[in-house]
């Protein structure tokens, strides 16, 4: 049990979500029992009451309540760093100068942590350091299962810039997957909100087309396919709500080759075919500098896609498919 504590968002915290400044630092709360305790109004932020998405800044006052099933941690004491992950993390690194370092992450290695999840990006962000006092900053996330371009903030400034271009929007990504089966018609913007769905323990999430749930809006392109068997898509995320490219696959009658828990047996190939393995990827982000102009940056396929991409006889490259799209502001 602790008593209510008022802790002060600390510079090398960054910018970022309330929601993922406790699990960084009250790793064994529960998101659902943080949901329960913010809807009561009992963690607030600089004295008002606050929702897990909101944004949370260096030097805010974040009010913490008695935790007497999640006593909190001592935030210099992060899980045990495997030296060989901090290599694996360094390989990674697509791209490096004084704001940012972009990864092309692992499929299989989460971003955060949470219960029973101790190897994560975050806990390894020391290790890309480099020549800089200060540690490195997450921005934004991708699904544990989802490879491909991670953006990471080497400074407090580039965190609370990149932070704000990807609320306002102002960033670009293009996934790419392979689908079962071919989508009718081959390209198209699906707009289907979503909404979690009740009783998922974090690492069990799962969201469910809602009506009332959050707007949520993706373009679509097939650029090959394999008859009808299976699709090349091209995927662009308006919105970045969990497991969107997921659901919204689903959603066209092709789910993700591989994803059971959106498609079930629709998922796989005759034969069972790289069963196991989610077949979505991180392509490509352009995202505004600090400095100026764009980052651009391009991630090569994971081995598991490489070879999808192998037996299906696609080609491993392809222009921009959405060069000629306007997003709305």
């Amino acid at each position: 049990m602790t008593g209510v504590d008022i802790v002060t968002v600390r510079p090398e915290d960054g910018a970022g979500r309330l929601d993922r400044w406790f699990r960084r630092h009250y790793p064994a709360l529960s998101h659902g029992r943080l949901e329960k305790l913010l809807r009561t109004g009992q963690v607030r932020v600089d004295g008002k009451r606050a929702r897990a998405g909101d944004p949370v800044e260096p030097g805010q006052m974040v009010r913490v309540p008695p935790l007497p099933d999640a006593p909190a941690t001592d935030p210099t004491a992060g899980p045990r760093v495997r030296p060989h992950d901090v290599a694996l993390l360094r390989d990674a690194v697509l791209y490096r100068d004084d704001w940012a370092i972009v990864i092309n992450k692992p499929a299989g290695l989460a971003v955060q942590g949470g219960t029973n999840t101790e190897r994560h990006v975050d806990a390894l962000l020391d290790g890309l350091r480099f020549d800089s006092e200060e540690r490195p900053r997450l921005v934004h996330r991708l699904d544990k299962d989802t490879s491909g371009v991670l953006l990471i903030a080497r400074t407090q400034a580039a965190a609370t810039f990149f932070t704000r271009a990807f609320r306002d929007k102002t960033t670009r990504k293009i996934y790419w997957a392979i689908v079962t089966g071919l989508p009718q018609p081959p390209q198209g913007r699906i707009d289907l909100a979503l909404a979690k769905s009740a009783g998922g323990a974090r690492g069990h999430e799962r969201v469910r087309a809602d009506a009332e749930g959050k707007d949520a809006v993706t373009y679509y392109r097939v650029i090959d396919q394999a008859g009808a068997r299976a699709s090349w898509l091209a995927l662009l995320p308006v919105t970045g709500r969990t497991h969107q490219l997921r659901a919204h696959c689903a959603a066209l009658g092709t789910p993700i080759l591989g994803d059971g828990k959106y498609g079930g047996s629709a998922a796989q190939l005759p034969g069972g075919a790289a069963a196991h393995q989610l077949h979505l990827h991180a392509r490509s982000l352009a995202v505004p500098h600090p400095a100026g102009g764009t980052l651009r940056v391009t991630a090569p396929l994971p081995p598991h896609m490489r070879r999808m991409w192998e037996f299906f006889g696609f080609a491993a490259d392809t222009e921009d498919p959405f060069a000629e799209l306007e997003l709305p502001a």
